[in-house]
């Protein structure tokens, strides 16, 4: 998935917090960007991340360095994460990252985020659901600054899109609810819920076979109105050819208002129809058939005259 504008990666460069030391692991996660944003080299920047994200397993030992710790880690996975996209290796982006962490209740919010985003992007929610709703349930992790930003997302761009209402009203009503969102915001979730409990209700009523059953039917119906009628103008044609001697000898404006009333009559339909289009040509046909076999002879001797 080539899209380097999706996620941003404003956060691994930062405010420099990722420029606390001269180490080697920092000089790697320069490197890891100029592959990513200047070179395009995005199988580099990820093998780069790799090698960073090795390199800093002895650094977690350190108390001193914990803090440097663990901004590296967070800004070498998530060039790794933009990596991976850039290369359509998005489907295991979330596995990649439990690597790097080992559980999914370890993992940084802004981490979190970075994976419901591309997630929901590739429309591919399911695959977050379960990790997501163990991480906020960890309660840990309900100290954490972006705590109510993956909450956020989690309700909107999971559950709700989902289909999964019942639980996304639970959700509001549990610890995760009450530290995630405010009165108010839990009132505008409840509303988002009640419409979309509307648009559901509103797809199931509507059947898709129904509506083809219905269909079938309506066109089975018109399939026969057009035989009888076709029949009916067939008969009328044979009997007026039969008198067309004494028809000839009644005024054309009256026969030609009787057929007019006549067509009128029986064919009442609505010529926008696509189905009426076929066995109108057809009429139109048998009407002119009608009128050569009754007044052709007729305007033939007048033109002699």
């Amino acid at each position: 998935m080539r899209s380097s504008s999706s996620l941003s990666l404003a956060g691994a460069r930062g405010s420099g917090s990722v420029r606390l030391s001269s180490s080697p692991v920092t000089a790697l996660v320069d490197a890891a960007l100029e592959y990513l944003m200047v070179k395009k080299d995005f199988q580099a920047a990820l093998d780069t991340c790799e090698k960073g994200l090795e390199s800093l397993a002895s650094f977690a030992e350190q108390e001193d360095s914990s803090f440097k710790y663990v901004e590296l880690k967070a800004a070498l996975t998530i060039v790794g994460i933009q990596a991976l996209a850039e290369l359509n290796q998005w489907r295991g982006v979330l596995h990649w990252v439990l690597q790097q962490y080992g559980e999914t209740e370890k993992i940084p919010a802004k981490i979190i985020q970075m994976c419901i985003l591309l997630y929901v992007k590739v429309d591919e929610r399911a695959v977050m659901k379960d990790a997501i709703c163990d991480w906020l349930h960890c309660s840990g992790n309900m100290s954490q600054s972006g705590f109510s930003s993956v909450a956020e997302l989690y309700f909107l761009h999971i559950l709700v899109p989902m289909g999964h209402t019942a639980e996304a009203l639970e959700m509001l009503e549990t610890d995760v609810g009450w530290v995630a969102f405010t009165d108010e915001q839990r009132q505008a979730a409840r509303s988002l819920v009640d419409v979309q409990n509307e648009k559901n209700a509103t797809s199931s009523s509507t059947n898709p076979e129904s509506v083809a059953l219905t269909t079938t039917t309506c066109a089975s119906k018109q399939d026969k109105l057009t035989q009888r009628l076709t029949s009916i103008m067939r008969l009328l044609y044979r009997g007026l050819s039969v008198g067309s001697v004494r028809i000839r000898s009644i005024s054309l404006r009256r026969v030609f208002l009787a057929l007019m009333l006549l067509y009128l009559l029986l064919i009442r339909i609505d010529p926008a129809l696509p189905s009426a289009f076929p066995w109108l040509l057809r009429l139109h046909g048998l009407l002119q058939q009608m009128w050569n076999t009754m007044f052709g002879p007729y305007y033939r001797t007048n033109s002699r005259i």
